[in-house]
């Protein structure tokens, strides 16, 4: 996603430039070309080396020395640029990007570029909340502008409040989907869900699995990142909400397969990552059960099969963790649950399925054909699964 494009990143004089470093090292690891604009205030709190050793590239801090190292007009960095993303945006930023103001290198790029624009704001709480910036911030959602609102958290001046810069992770997420809007996906509506079902037995107990939902989160970002439109329906999880994906938060099978019928109604994909509880408590106790009780017996009863009962005209990608005989009972789920494309791993491998950050596992889609994947992260497994969804859209 990242791999080639230039992106622009502009530093303003705020505390928080610091994070910006952490921005610029992401960026280049993903294989980004990151050219980074330094307003004189911010060098005050970051010095420029720091970025130069990041990125391995020059850093511009002023209108002269960009035009002496590339012997071109200003509007060279603003012709180039895939995404230009500033963070920190100080107040000040923001009033000269509103009002259209070009009095140094950055605002030159800001208004010279066609390129999306994302500001994330970093400020003093009052000087967030001040009618005048939200005035200007609103002038410039309306001319395009992505904003990644600041978090709520303790401030440079020790307030309480709106003003902190998003978090990295937040940043990156809205990067990667803006430069992701002309991807193979684009336009395409899919539905992805994630971790592991609970089922209650009393108000504290549950059944469930070792589901972690990273397989689940991988898919929608990585489809997000492809542009699709993404709706995200999770059972319980530790994992942060993804950026620019709708998310509806469940608990049981029951409520998965409610969600997942009204979200399929428009779709073009379901992708069923998953782990649904097999079986439910018949019955659920209203009070705590004490552990004085020297048995407990429970009366299980099965819970609905979702890819097998929900209906539609999109295309169904469901999941087969095997611990035996991977193959064979993952081409019985493809034919029984009349699937498009089924993904199976082996989860006796203690690199592969529940809780880890990599998978091992074989794609088979329903003309039989077999695409044995090595050992991936699970992010590269998502985009190789999405590569057979966009094969068979076609």
């Amino acid at each position: 996603m990242l791999t080639n494009k230039t992106v622009v990143l502009g530093i303003t004089g705020s505390i928080a430039a610091y994070k910006a470093a952490d921005i610029a090292s992401k960026l280049t690891q993903a294989g980004a070309k990151v050219e980074v604009i330094m307003t004189e205030a911010a060098t005050k709190f970051i010095a420029p080396l720091t970025f130069r050793n990041i990125t391995g590239r020059s850093v511009v801090t002023d209108m002269f020395e960009l035009a002496s190292e590339y012997d071109i007009e200003h509007v060279a960095l603003a012709e180039t640029a895939d995404v230009v993303i500033i963070a920190p945006a100080t107040a000040s930023l923001i009033a000269k990007a509103a009002a259209g103001i070009s009095d140094d290198i950055l605002t030159c790029v800001v208004l010279a570029t066609k390129a999306p624009i994302i500001l994330a704001p970093a400020m003093n709480v009052n000087m967030f909340e001040n009618p005048i910036t939200q005035d200007n911030l609103a002038k410039l959602i309306a001319r395009g502008f992505i904003i990644v609102d600041p978090d709520y958290g303790r401030l440079a001046s020790g307030k309480i409040g709106l003003g902190r810069l998003a978090d990295v992770n937040k940043i990156m997420g809205t990067i990667k989907q803006v430069l992701g809007t002309r991807g193979d996906l684009a336009g395409k509506r899919l539905v992805v869900t994630a971790g592991g079902t609970q089922e209650s037995i009393d108000p504290v107990r549950h059944i469930g699995n070792r589901s972690s939902g990273k397989m689940g989160y991988a898919m929608a970002e990585a489809a997000r990142d492809r542009g699709a439109e993404v709706k995200l329906i999770t059972a319980p999880t530790f994992l942060p909400e993804p950026v620019g994906i709708e998310v509806t938060y469940i608990e049981t099978s029951a409520q998965m397969k409610k969600a997942v019928t009204k979200a399929v109604a428009q779709a073009d994909a379901l992708i069923m990552a998953a782990a649904i509880a097999d079986y439910r408590s018949k019955e659920i106790a209203k009070a705590k059960i004490k552990k004085e009780t020297p048995n407990l017996t429970l009366k299980l009863v099965r819970t609905p099969d979702i890819l097998v009962g929900v209906k539609g005209d999109f295309l169904k990608v469901g999941f087969a963790a095997e611990s035996e005989d991977i193959v064979a009972n993952a081409k019985q789920k493809l034919q029984k649950k009349q699937l498009d494309l089924i993904v199976a791993n082996d989860i006796t491998d203690k690199e592969s399925g529940f809780g880890t950050d990599t998978n091992k596992v074989t794609l088979i889609d329903r003309d039989g054909k077999i695409d044995s994947l090595p050992l991936l992260t699970k992010r590269e497994v998502a985009d190789r699964i999405l590569d057979k969804v966009v094969e068979l859209f076609s």
